[in-house]
């Protein structure tokens, strides 16, 4: 590890806070709100995956049960959007406690398979309850309000998504330094080898899918109050599959790594559109060349490279 972990933690907060002041329009900065969105997920997904050695394929549900919990409940009951959120958030943490426990008994592709079925579910349950989710249309969302302020416009939701992301940064990074991210990086070495030294694997697993499923609601909730409106689509197998590639991209057990991930496969779609209907191609290409000549991902790669950590 580098001498100071925080480094990189001053450094995007420098960036955060110059940002808004040079980008040259509002599509740029809804941009920024995006990758801010997707950095944070992918963070709580790079402790699972990355530093606890645990797949996920199906974690776009938890991003769904968020995004719909905060939608439903301010809609059709009248809740406020913070309470919405919160209860999101108690939901996709209840949901993740009760199958983890028997999911995490399965190993390699069993794991996987498991957990693409339980993003599938999450899937089908908000497109065909239609009469409350608007089904395969989606639904539009109130917009969020803090002590009677309405919260509106780019700036605004840049301000908190800068935030969110600096404190979940930090928060990783204390996290991953902590007897209970030695355990997980323990656990993700050898599980029979962490046993031995007492480290109760169960609970550990269980523990950091709770946390990453809570990362993903909360995000989710978010991501459908600076839209406005929530789809399906926001909970796919599709959008799994790209928040995955976003912590291999970044690079696993990275949480810098993670960042840069999010704001690389976030952008790269916008930047492919001079391609005119190869954009998937080049998306693709670049992806795969990046897994052959970086495997471990540009964090690690680079770092590696230049006799530094994380």
């Amino acid at each position: 590890m580098s001498k100071n972990p925080y480094l990189g933690l001053y450094l995007i907060m420098a960036v955060l806070l110059v940002l808004p002041f040079v980008l040259p329009n509002s599509f740029y900065v809804d941009l920024a709100i995006r990758m801010a969105i997707n950095a944070v997920i992918v963070l709580g997904l790079n402790l699972l995956i990355g530093f606890a050695g645990q797949i996920s394929l199906g974690h776009a549900g938890f991003l769904g049960i968020g995004a719909y919990a905060t939608a439903i409940l301010s809609t059709h009951f009248g809740w406020h959007p913070l309470l919405a959120m919160a209860a999101g958030a108690a939901a996709a943490g209840l949901l993740a406690a009760m199958v983890a426990r028997p999911i995490f008994k399965l190993k390699g592709h069993y794991l996987a398979m498991a957990t693409l079925g339980l993003g599938i579910i999450i899937h089908i349950v908000v497109r065909t309850e239609a009469q409350w989710t608007g089904g395969p249309d989606g639904m539009p969302v109130p917009p969020m309000s803090l002590a009677g302020f309405e919260i509106s416009g780019d700036k605004h939701w840049y301000w908190i998504v800068a935030v969110l992301l600096s404190v979940s940064v930090w928060a990783s990074l204390n996290l991953i330094n902590s007897p209970f991210g030695r355990a997980l990086r323990a656990l993700h070495g050898s599980e029979v080898a962490s046993k031995v030294v007492g480290v109760d694997v169960v609970r550990y697993k269980v523990a950091i899918f709770v946390l990453s499923a809570v990362f993903a609601s909360i995000m989710g909730s978010v991501m459908a109050h600076y839209v406005g409106f929530v789809t399906p689509n926001l909970a796919d197998f599709f959008h799994s599959i790209e928040l995955v590639t976003m912590v291999v991209i970044g690079g696993m057990a990275s949480v810098y790594g993670s960042v840069l991930g999010a704001v690389l496969l976030t952008a790269l779609p916008q930047a492919l559109t001079s391609f005119e209907g190869w954009e998937t191609v080049a998306f693709g290409g670049i992806l795969m060349l990046s897994m052959i000549f970086m495997p471990k991902g540009l964090v690690p790669t680079l770092s590696s490279k230049f006799g530094r950590g994380d």
